[in-house]
């Protein structure tokens, strides 16, 4: 049983041995000539201005982990809705998300009513 996932092994442990490879001769021999017009952020042609990293609002971020979360929900349910009418067991499969949308409903109900989709 375990052999069957051979190849995937071996294509694993190929491409990351390869993209350690390209890394390692990138660093060895790409040329090494830093000046300061080269440490200077690009601004798409424009001359920039400003610091290069400022911070960003926290808000931001809690609005960027719902949608991963809520894309990930995406993700899930859509190999189940392609496979749900070529299974036997649709009572099961259907009870079984929605419990799934159930549990995400009330993490997304928690959040709204603690506030957390304020723009204060």
């Amino acid at each position: 049983m375990l052999q069957s996932y051979l190849p995937i092994l071996i294509l694993v442990l190929l491409s990351l041995g390869l993209a350690g490879l390209v890394i390692v001769l990138g660093n060895l021999f790409g040329p090494h000539r830093p000046t300061p017009r080269k440490l200077t952020p690009y601004e798409s042609g424009m001359v920039p201005f400003g610091p290069a990293q400022r911070r960003v609002d926290v808000r931001f971020y809690r609005i960027a982990v719902l949608f991963i979360l809520f894309d990930i929900e995406i993700i899930f349910m859509y190999p189940w809705a392609v496979l749900f009418m070529n299974l036997s067991a649709r009572a099961f499969l259907f009870a079984e998300m929605v419990v799934f949308v159930l549990i995400l409903l009330i993490g997304y109900i928690y959040v709204w009513r603690k506030g957390g989709l304020e723009w204060d």
